[in-house]
């Protein structure tokens, strides 16, 4: 109760936990549909490319989510229209992206010298070092994600469940696969502050996966998946104060203890 009352009565700390509440339940209504596209990967090549332009920007002096919000964006776009094409297959164009975007990261990096810092932290994430402007700028971003998301649920899960019957039933397919591209680069955009490019694509995965394993409705599995990740966001964060350990890094145990409990609770399920 006193780390409690010590964490939660910081103004600065509520801040950023009000974030990362928002920035949990939106990677994992997203990943939902990521995973059951097959797309679950998009995030781990989305953070690279992330990483990337976060360390053009800070060799450029230039804002860095200025930059990395429209350059992650794009990218998000022209994967999933590669994927479309089959001229290369989604995970081969995550791979090539992902890998050039890294190497330009970490030579820019390299140039920029006095940016490392920065580029560090964006890298293994820091929620305490999400500053007031970040916070003006990823709440409102967090909330209008979540707003589409709610708005747009019945298209979404149509496309996310059947893409052709989605077509046939006069749902534009494609502009909702391109939405949910997009929304997921926003989502890693903003959640990289706290969970760091390396691990933002765990923030989007586990929750999906944990939830899949006692729940088979798509409502349920979304419902399951948003309070999951919440909680794991909460509980990762307690430890992280706890035990000093990086925020980011805590939040992903805290998943994959919650996701190996759901992983037995589900089989029990099966046999009973």
């Amino acid at each position: 109760m006193e780390l409690l009352t010590l964490v939660f009565s910081d103004s600065h700390i509520l801040r950023c936990t009000a974030v990362g509440i928002l920035v949990s339940l939106c990677a994992a209504l997203l990943g939902v549909c990521l995973v059951l596209k097959r797309y679950s990967m998009i995030g781990d090549g989305l953070s690279h490319v992330a990483f990337g332009a976060l360390s053009i920007s800070f060799a450029l002096n230039l804002a860095p989510l200025a930059v990395t919000i429209p350059v992650v964006m794009i990218t998000a776009f022209v994967l999933l229209r590669l994927s479309d094409s089959g001229k290369i297959k989604g995970d081969s164009a995550i791979a090539l992206i992902a890998s050039t975007s890294l190497a330009a990261g970490v030579a820019a990096a390299s140039l920029g010298g006095g940016g490392q810092i920065d580029v560090n932290s964006y890298m293994f994430g820091s929620i305490l070092l999400v500053g007031k402007e970040e916070f003006l700028i990823c709440l409102p971003l967090a909330i209008v994600v979540l707003a589409v998301f709610v708005l747009c649920y019945h298209d979404i899960f149509l496309v996310t469940y059947d893409e052709d019957f989605a077509r046939a039933s006069g749902t534009n397919a494609a502009a909702y696969k391109t939405l949910i591209a997009l929304l997921t680069a926003l989502v890693v955009v903003i959640g990289m502050r706290i969970m760091g490019t390396l691990l933002i694509s765990s923030l989007v995965i586990f929750p999906a996966l944990t939830a899949m394993r006692v729940f088979k409705s798509f409502r349920g599995v979304i419902i399951c998946a948003g309070f999951t990740s919440v909680f794991a966001f909460l509980l990762g964060l307690l430890i992280s104060f706890a035990a000093e350990l990086p925020t980011g890094s805590s939040i992903v145990l805290a998943d994959a203890v919650i996701f190996a409990l759901f992983f037995m609770v589900g089989k029990v399920l099966k046999r009973s």
